[in-house]
């Protein structure tokens, strides 16, 4: 059992290794450049480093706390060398990352007390939501779970083809009324479906973009509040899709769907194709909210539970 549990982990850590490839490689000559002949950490070295972090997307009032930690540190200290400077900064980005974390999954389970596991998903057009949607499904599948997905972004054709073909290709359940039906009648109709045909999980699409904000505040608040009254507690968790590739527009879209609903979690996709993972830092520090998954490949099996420790570990893998 120890052999399989060793092999999956460390395939997990080659694929988290090469999905920030671009990240690590922009962030490491970044900083090498700026320590090359210096011996200790001084004033000229923490504002390369401040530099470097803000232009890596970890984003201004982070950035300022990491810097504050990393001079509280020298000054203690005393004498910190550059040497060291990789190793302190390491540390400081695990404890940001900790102050705001809920308890960490170590793998896909849904918890066993609520069935079905209702999960709401929000975010733009185009973040990777009904493909971040269909890995889930994908992994759930995996462990024998019964799955339906609800296509309640019901403004789109595309939205509710491309579910259904996920669907398909997963192997799950999948519920529609059509387009320009009512997305929260959607929702309290997936739960419905979910109860009725003893699935396991419930995992709902909803609209990237509706005429103005106001309209998409209400049209989540309505959502959310159809699949309570069908399943007390539903849903479960509301997860923001964001995509890594677009930076400090991330924290953004972040800012307004927060505003717009109760955000418990967030899924950071898209990271392999970007040198802007230091998003994930910034946007974990700023909304409290734990990241939970994040998309490393194209592939179906590449999302994973996200786990602060393995990815600040990547990020300083040379």
């Amino acid at each position: 059992m120890s052999f399989f549990k060793n092999f999956f982990t460390k395939k997990k850590e080659e694929e988290l290794d090469k999905g920030l490839e671009k990240t690590k490689s922009g962030f490491f000559s970044k900083i090498s450049r700026a320590i090359a002949g210096k011996a200790t950490v001084d004033v000229e070295v923490l504002d390369e480093l401040e530099n470097i972090l803000i232009s890596s997307d970890v984003g201004l009032d982070t950035t300022v706390k990491i810097i504050e930690r990393i001079e509280a540190r020298v000054a203690r200290d005393k004498y910190v060398t550059t040497a060291e400077l990789n190793e302190i900064l390491r540390d400081e980005i695990v404890q940001l990352l900790s102050e705001n974390e809920t308890v960490e999954l170590d793998d896909f389970t849904a918890p066993q007390d609520k069935k079905p596991y209702v999960v709401m998903f929000v975010g733009v057009n185009g973040v990777g939501k009904t493909t971040t949607i269909g890995k889930l499904a994908h992994q759930y599948k995996l462990q024998g779970k019964k799955v339906v997905m609800g296509a309640a972004d019901t403004f789109r054709a595309a939205a509710v083809d491309q579910l259904k073909i996920w669907s398909e290709r997963v192997g799950c359940d999948f519920y529609s009324k059509g387009m320009n039906t009512d997305p929260a009648a959607v929702a309290y109709e997936t739960v419905q479906y979910a109860l009725s045909n003893d699935c396991d999980i419930a995992l709902i699409d909803t609209a990237g973009r509706l005429h103005n904000k106001i309209n998409l505040m209400n049209e989540l608040t309505k959502i959310k509040r159809s699949a309570n009254k069908k399943l007390e507690g539903a849903p479960h968790d509301v997860v923001l899709v964001l995509d890594a590739t677009t930076g400090q527009n991330a924290i953004e879209q972040a800012r307004h769907f927060t505003a717009a609903t109760e955000v418990t979690s967030l899924a950071l996709t898209k990271l392999d194709g970007t040198a802007k993972g230091g998003v994930a830092i910034g946007i974990s520090d700023q909304f409290k909210i734990p990241i939970k998954y994040i998309g490393v490949g194209e592939g179906i099996e590449n999302l994973q539970v996200f786990n602060k420790r393995a990815f600040v570990d990547s990020l300083f893998k040379k």
